[in-house]
């Protein structure tokens, strides 16, 4: 046929993208025969040659191992090894995506590299006892959010929490929220969008997972970012997804404290040392309970200082805790 040579070509590359690395190298004979069985094409060495050749200057990296018979392979792939462990370790770990999702996209992240290759990776994925959401339509929600980001118009949706008894009940009195969407970002294992709230008046964050149905993208232009936001600076900031004001406050840390506080609040957080065994931490935090709890799991060996509020408002939770 006039367009064999083409089909061969393609196929000589599928070949070589599923079949080999420096691990895996195929030999001409092989290769020939795979062709004729696979795809009924006719191939000899001379032509396989040209082929390797005409891939070659279009820029893929195929190298040869000389011997009695050549041995070809792609040596270059979008991704190398330790990276694409990486993302399969993110896809496997994530909260947000569902089981069956996650088991997808795993499936098309290991075609990124050889069979061979594939299968001990796949030897490696644990998704089944992961703990995971069971909302499969939560993509469509971050579609139509994204949509609405790069258009630049409101969205509005509903939103719920859980009741004691495990029961989806909607906040806002059952109203729908109407919401300017700046951005999607990533915390604590789980998805938000971050935007001005015409509810609230002021920037505000929604978990994505607690949506309860696609966010339907409105004609009203999104409400302009602040001048003051950053979504940077945002993100930095510990405690930074929860609606609390945020206020400063200092604390007396053990040096045992130090790898949390920079995890919290990174390379750049206020720190200076009181003697060999504390250091004193200034930071900007929400007075929430998560930021209360972070204090309380150190056991006393992380103290609050100042101001007076954030002392007051820790005591009372701790008696209301013992109560």
């Amino acid at each position: 046929m006039e367009n064999d040579g083409k089909v061969r070509l393609l196929r000589l590359l599928e070949l070589l993208w599923t079949e080999t690395d420096e691990q895996h190298p195929l030999t001409i004979g092989y290769i020939t025969e795979e062709m004729k069985k696979r795809w009924g094409l006719e191939a000899y060495r001379i032509t396989i040659q040209k082929d390797v050749a005409a891939l070659q200057s279009a820029g893929y990296e195929i190298e040869v191992k000389r011997s009695t018979q050549n041995q070809y392979f792609l040596a270059s792939r979008p991704f190398e090894l330790p990276e694409l462990k990486l993302l399969l370790d993110a896809v496997e770990s994530s909260k947000f995506i569902t089981q069956k999702k996650s088991r997808t996209l795993a499936a098309k992240l290991l075609n990124l590299t050889s069979r061979p290759t594939a299968a001990g990776l796949k030897r490696n994925i644990s998704i089944a006892d992961r703990i995971k959401p069971k909302n499969e339509h939560i993509y469509y929600f971050v579609d139509a959010i994204n949509e609405a980001i790069n258009t630049k118009r409101k969205i509005s949706f509903l939103y719920f929490a859980f009741t004691p008894a495990k029961k989806k009940e909607l906040k806002n009195g059952g109203e729908p929220y109407v919401f300017s969407p700046y951005t999607l970002t990533w915390n604590g294992d789980c998805y938000y969008v971050v935007g001005w709230s015409d509810k609230h008046g002021k920037v505000a964050t929604f978990r994505v997972d607690r949506i309860l149905e696609t966010p339907r993208i409105l004609e009203e232009p999104a409400v302009p970012r602040p001048k003051n936001y950053s979504i940077a600076d945002f993100s930095e900031k510990a405690f930074q997804l929860f609606d609390a004001d945020r206020t400063e406050v200092t604390l007396l840390c053990d040096a045992v404290a130090m790898n949390s506080v920079l995890d919290h609040f990174g390379d750049r957080a206020k720190t200076e040392p009181v003697d060999e065994h504390t250091f004193r931490l200034t930071a900007e935090v929400s007075l929430s309970p998560t930021f209360f709890a972070w204090v309380f799991q150190f056991g006393g060996k992380v103290k609050l200082l100042a101001p007076e509020e954030a002392i007051e408002k820790y005591r009372i939770m701790l008696n209301a805790s013992n109560s």
